[in-house]
């Protein structure tokens, strides 16, 4: 379980495009441009997620349907299943690239989110029930950003 924060980040700028291990996104951001493979069923004609989003663990409900825009922009998150000490060597940091989110414009529109502690800047999402994370990504530059990956979670 992360909880805390176990990324070491390097420099501040959330939206630059970073090293893997860094915790930061790759600049360029794809609303519904091109829909993904995970996406069959899941992304309603609005552009929507079409069902509940749930935690993989406990089952539960991290965002109502209709609630999350698909986006595609590639972040990292660190592995669900490590456990690294905040401040350790960035290669020491295993995770994963992942391209598919729900993006969420107010923090207020989740129905159980966790945040991490503040990690240069960055917030990982976690499941605010079992605790575990990161199932998503906030940049503190950018208050009204939030990024919950499909591969992380459930849909129901």
């Amino acid at each position: 379980v992360i909880v805390g924060g176990c990324v070491r980040v390097f420099g501040s700028r959330c939206g630059a495009a970073m090293e893997q291990g860094s915790g930061a996104a790759a600049e360029a951001e794809q609303p519904e441009a091109r829909l993904g493979p995970r996406t069959s069923g899941l992304v309603s004609a609005a552009g929507t997620n079409g069902k509940a989003v749930l935690c993989e663990r406990c089952g539960s409900r991290v965002l109502s349907p209709g609630t999350a825009r698909y986006r595609r922009r590639e972040l990292f998150l660190p592995s669900m299943r490590q456990r690294v000490a905040l401040g350790t060597e960035e290669s020491s940091v295993k995770g994963d690239m992942l391209q598919e989110h729900w993006f969420v414009d107010d923090m207020y529109t989740f129905e159980n989110v966790g945040f991490t502690k503040n990690v240069n800047n960055i917030k990982y999402l976690v499941c605010a029930d079992c605790e575990i994370g990161p199932i998503g990504w906030h940049c503190l530059d950018d208050k009204k950003s939030f990024y919950v990956a499909l591969d992380r979670v459930q849909h129901q």
